[in-house]
C-alpha cells in the first residue's frame, strides 16, 4: 500500500498531515445500514460507528470521530455514522450501551472497537492503522519475541522497534503513521512492556523510545544488529526525518569545496561534518570518519574530503569543517573524537532547542494551570496494570496480612491523580521483585477504607509504609518513583543495624562481600565501633539509624576485641567506619561527643557522590550541604577529559569548600531554563558555573575561551578567591515560589456570593507576616545599588564558607 510513495510524495504527504484546516469542519456522513453497506468498495477501508438514532451519551465520542475524518481520509479510509433503525435489522446494531465501531475492508469485517478504546482522535487513528497494518507492525511482549524478529531480518532488511507507554496515545499514532509510509521497506515492532525496554539496556525508560536496527548488513546470525536511538521528540515528522537519515549513506566522499556541497541532512535541518584528509593518511582518516559517522548517525551527515579540494588558505592544522544551513562554516581542529562529538551535539542543537522552547512558551496560556499529573493519568487510564502482582487489602484483611508477613503497604485514593500516577511506579516495583523477594507488596484504597487509613495515621496520599513483625512501621519518605522505592525495599531486607559478631565478619562486611548484592542500591556501608561499656554512645548511634532505614547499610560491632579494628583503622572509640568497597576505601570518623543529629548528618553525607549528576530528585540533598555549587551543564554525558580534571582536583582536596556536580540537560530539561535565567539566552555547551547559593547569591561563569583542565580550573578559582572575577548574575534573596499562583477557591466562592454577609473570624498572623505587612504600608525602600567592584565575591575564602555552613538552615534561593 505504501510502496508506491516516492521520497518527494512522502514529504508532501507529511506536510499535508501537519496542516489543519480551521475554515471548514468535516461533516460526518449519517447513513442507514443498507445505504452504508452499498457504499463499501472492494479493497477500500471504512470505519463505521453503529448507534441507535438520537442515542444519548455519544456526543463526546462523535466529536472525536469528526476530528478523525480528515486524517483517516488522508490514508484512504472513509468514516461514517450508521443509524440503527427499527425498519432495518443489522447484526451490528446492538443495545444502546454496547455500541461499537467497526472497521471494514470492502465487505470484510477486520476489527471491532469498543467506543471507550477510541477515547480521542489519536486513539482512533492509531487503532485503525494498527488493525490495517497488522503484518507490517508486530506487537511483541518479550525479549525472545524481539530477538526472533531481529534474527529473521539479519541479512535481509532493517527493522524499527518502538516502545510506547500505552496503545492509543499520540506516540502510538506517530509510530503507526510512520509504518503506513515505511511498512513495506522496514519491519516494525511495537511494545508497551517497560520490562522489555529495560532488558535491552535502554536508559530513561520513563519516555517513549524508537530504535533503528541495522540488520541488513549483518550476515552472521550470532552477531547483534547495531542499534540507533532516535533522540528527537516522538512525532510523525521527527520519525520521518530520523528514518530519512538512516537511509542516507553512512559516509560520503566528496571532491568539491564544502561551500557547494548539499545533502539530505542539510535539507532536513541537520549539519554536515567534513573530515579533512590527505593522501598520506587517507586510510586512517577514513576509519576515523566512519567511527564518527556511527556516533553522529541521525544527528549529522559526515563526509570525507581531501585537503586539495578546499578553496582558500585553510590552515594546515584545520582538519574538521562544520557546515550548517544559512550559517558560516566553522573550522575546527580534531584532537579528541569525544570532544568533537560533544561540540556537534551540544552547540549545533542549542539553537534548535532554544527555538523549540520559545515556541512552547508562546503557546502556553499563563492564565491556565495545567495539571500534568492528572493529564497523564487520564491519557493512560485505559492502560491495564498487572495489579495481580500486589495484594489488595480491605478492612477485614489488613491486620491479618501485615501481622503475618513482612509487608509494604501503599495507601492511595483512586480519585487522587498523584496516587494513580504513583500506582504505576508501585506496580513496576512489583514486576522487578517478582519471584525474588519475601516482602509482600500490598495496597489499600483509602477512598473505600478510610477507617483503616486513619488508624494507620495516613493523612496524605500516596503513602507507603513497611511493616515487620516486632517493629514499628517505617514510613517511606523518598521520591515517588520506581528506583527510589525499590532501593528502600531492598535495603530493608536486612536488619538495622546489622549486628556483627566477629572480627572476620566485620572485615567481610567492610569489604562488601557480606551484602554484595545490595551495593547496586548503596555504594557505602557504615560500621559503628564501640567498646562494650559505651552504652550512651551506642544508644545515640541506634537512635540515629532510625532516620536512615532504607537509605544506607548500617552495622555495629561492640565486642571486647573491638580494639583490633580500632587499631587497624586508626579509629579512636567510639567511631564510624565508612566503607566504599567499589573504590577500596575505608574512612574513619571519631564520634566522641557527637549528638544524634550529628551522626545522622555524617551518615547521610557519606552516601552522597563526590561528583554527582544533579537531578530534580537529588538536588535538595546536595543543597543541604550549604556549599557553593561548581556545576557543569552539558547536553548529554560529560567527556572523560572534563570528568578527569574535576575528579583530580577533588582528590587533591582543592574543591572541599565546593560541591562539584554536573547536570545533563537531556535528563533534566529544567536546566535550560536555569541557564537562560543566568545568561538571558541559552549559551554554548558545555558550560561550567559556580553558583554561590548561600553566600551573596553570585553566579560566576568559567571563561568560554578556555578548555576545562586542571590548571585552568585552579587559576580560575584563585581569581575568584582574590575577587578578580565579576559575576554574570546575582540571585534574588526571595524564597522559591511556584511559577504560577495557586487558585484561592475560598476567595472565589466569597466573590461569587457577595450578598451574604460574612462573619469575621479572628485570624492568626505570624509576627514576621505582621512586620512585612507594616512595611508594605510604608514607602518602599530604594533599591540598594553597589559599585561594580563590590559585586565581586567578598570574603572568598574557605573560613568564610565554613562559617556560613554553621548558620541555621535557611530557605534556598533561586538556583
Amino acid at each position: 500500500m505504501a510502496s508506491s510513495f516516492s521520497v518527494f510524495s512522502i514529504e508532501v504527504f507529511l506536510v499535508i498531515l501537519s496542516c489543519v484546516s480551521k475554515s471548514s469542519e468535516d461533516s460526518l456522513p449519517e447513513l442507514s445500514p443498507q445505504k452504508y453497506f452499498s457504499t463499501l468498495q472492494p479493497g477500500k477501508a471504512s470505519l463505521a460507528y453503529f448507534c441507535q438514532a438520537d442515542s444519548p451519551g455519544t456526543s463526546i465520542f462523535l466529536e472525536e470521530l469528526k476530528k478523525a475524518i480528515r486524517p483517516l481520509q488522508d490514508y484512504g479510509i472513509s468514516v461514517a455514522k450508521v443509524n440503527c433503525i427499527k425498519e432495518e435489522i443489522s447484526r451490528y446494531c446492538g443495545k444502546d450501551d454496547l455500541m461499537k465501531a467497526y472497521l471494514f475492508r470492502g465487505n470484510v469485517l477486520l476489527r471491532e472497537f469498543p467506543t471507550d478504546a477510541l477515547f480521542d482522535v489519536n486513539a482512533i487513528v492509531a487503532h485503525v492503522l494498527f488493525a490495517l497494518l497488522f503484518n507490517e507492525v508486530k506487537y511483541i511482549t518479550t525479549l525472545e519475541d524481539l530477538q526472533n524478529i531481529e534474527n529473521s531480518m539479519k541479512g535481509r532488511a532493517n527493522m524499527i522497534f518502538s516502545y510506547v507507554r500505552a496503545i492509543g496515545t499520540p506516540e502510538h499514532r506517530a509510530v503507526m503513521e510512520a509504518a503506513f509510509v515505511y511498512g513495506t521497506t522496514y519491519q516494525f515492532a511495537l511494545t508497551t512492556e517497560i520490562a522489555l525496554l529495560e532488558s535491552i539496556g535502554s536508559e530513561n525508560i520513563e519516555r517513549e523510545h524508537l530504535y533503528f536496527f541495522h540488520c541488513e548488513i549483518v550476515l552472521d546470525l550470532s552477531q547483534d544488529c547495531r542499534r540507533t536511538l532516535m533522540e528527537q521528540p516522538f512525532t510523525t515528522l521527527n520519525i520521518h526525518v530520523f528514518v530519512r537519515t538512516m537511509k542516507a549513506p553512512l559516509l560520503t566522499e566528496v571532491a568539491e569545496d564544502p561551500q557547494h556541497v548539499t545533502t539530505d541532512h542539510l535539507q532536513l535541518g541537520l549539519p554536515l561534518l567534513f573530515i579533512v584528509s590527505q593522501q598520506a593518511t587517507y586510510d586512517a582518516d577514513r576509519r576515523t570518519a566512519e567511527w564518527i559517522a556511527w556516533r553522529l548517525l541521525g544527528k549529522a551527515g559526515v563526509l570525507l574530503i581531501l585537503r586539495d579540494s578546499l578553496e582558500g588558505n585553510i590552515p594546515q592544522r584545520i582538519n574538521v569543517i562544520l557546515k550548517r544551513a544559512e550559517q558560516e562554516m566553522e573550522y575546527l581542529v580534531l584532537d579528541d573524537i569525544d570532544s568533537l562529538i560533544f561540540h556537534v551535539e551540544n552547540n549545533v542543537k542549542s539553537e534548535q532547542m532554544e527555538e523549540g522552547e520559545d515556541e512552547e512558551m508562546e503557546s502556553q496560556d499563563l492564565d491556565t494551570q495545567d495539571d500534568e499529573v492528572a493529564e497523564t493519568v487520564y491519557r493512560d487510564r485505559k492502560k491495564q496494570l498487572p495489579l495481580e502482582l500486589t495484594v489488595e487489602l480491605t478492612e477485614e484483611t489488613f491486620d491479618a496480612t501485615v501481622m503475618n508477613s513482612d509487608s509494604i503497604v501503599l495507601f492511595y485514593a483512586d480519585w487522587h491523580a498523584v496516587s494513580m500516577a504513583f500506582l504505576q511506579s508501585y506496580v513496576n516495583v512489583a514486576v522487578k521483585l517478582k519471584g525474588t523477594s519475601t516482602m509482600l507488596l500490598t495496597r489499600i484504597n483509602c477512598a473505600d477504607w478510610s477507617n483503616v487509613c486513619s488508624k494507620q495515621n495516613v493523612t496524605a496520599f500516596p503513602a507507603v509504609k513497611m511493616y515487620k513483625e516486632g517493629e514499628n512501621p517505617v514510613s517511606y519518605a523518598g521520591m515517588l518513583g520506581t528506583e527510589d522505592l525499590l532501593k528502600f525495599i531492598q535495603l530493608n531486607r536486612i536488619s538495622y543495624p546489622v549486628n556483627i559478631a566477629s572480627i572476620q565478619e566485620a572485615e567481610k562486611y567492610l569489604s562488601g562481600k557480606l551484602y554484595e548484592d545490595l551495593f547496586t542500591y548503596a555504594s557505602v556501608s557504615v560500621l559503628g565501633l564501640f567498646s562494650p561499656a559505651m552504652t550512651t554512645a551506642k544508644e545515640k548511634f541506634l537512635e540515629a539509624r532510625n532516620y536512615l532505614k532504607g537509605h544506607v547499610i548500617i552495622g555495629i560491632y561492640s565486642e571486647a576485641d573491638v580494639w583490633i579494628l580500632s587499631s587497624k583503622y586508626a579509629a579512636p572509640l567510639p567511631a564510624l567506619l565508612l566503607a566504599r568497597p567499589k573504590e577500596g576505601k575505608i574512612e574513619c570518623i571519631p564520634l566522641a561527643g557527637t549528638h544524634v543529629h550529628g551522626i545522622v548528618q555524617i551518615m547521610a553525607r557519606a552516601v552522597l557522590e563526590i561528583f554527582p549528576e544533579i537531578t530534580v530528585e537529588n538536588l535538595p540533598a546536595y543543597l543541604r550541604l550549604q556549599k557553593p555549587l561548581l556545576i557543569l551543564f552539558s547536553n548529554g554525558s560529560i567527556s572523560h577529559q572534563y570528568r578527569k580534571a574535576i575528579l583530580t582536583l577533588v582528590k587533591q582536596k582543592r574543591l572541599d569548600s565546593l560541591t562539584p556536580c554536573w547536570l545533563n540537560l537531556k535528563n533534566t530539561p529544567v536546566g535550560r531554563g536555569v541557564l537562560k535565567s543566568y545568561f538571558g539566552s541559552l549559551p554554548p555547551l558545555p558550560q561550567l558555573l559556580l553558583v554561590n547559593v548561600y553566600s551573596g547569591g553570585q553566579v560566576f561563569a568559567f571563561p568560554s575561551d578556555q578548555s576545562i583542565t586542571e590548571y585552568n580550573l585552579v587559576s580560575w578559582l584563585k581569581n575568584l578567591e582574590a575577587g578578580l572575577e565579576n559575576p554574570i548574575k546575582n540571585l534574588s534573596a526571595q524564597e522559591w515560589k511556584p511559577p504560577l499562583p495557586a487558585y484561592d477557591f475560598l476567595s472565589m466562592m466569597d466573590a461569587a456570593e457577595p450578598q451574604h454577609p460574612t462573619k469575621k473570624v479572628p485570624t492568626c498572623v505570624k509576627e514576621t507576616d505582621k512586620q512585612e505587612s507594616e512595611k508594605g504600608e510604608q514607602e518602599p525602600e530604594p533599591t540598594r545599588k553597589e559599585p561594580v567592584q563590590t559585586l565581586r565575591i567578598k570574603y572568598w575564602n574557605r573560613n568564610y564558607w565554613s562559617k556560613e555552613a554553621e548558620k541555621p538552615f535557611r530557605h534556598e534561593k533561586e538556583l
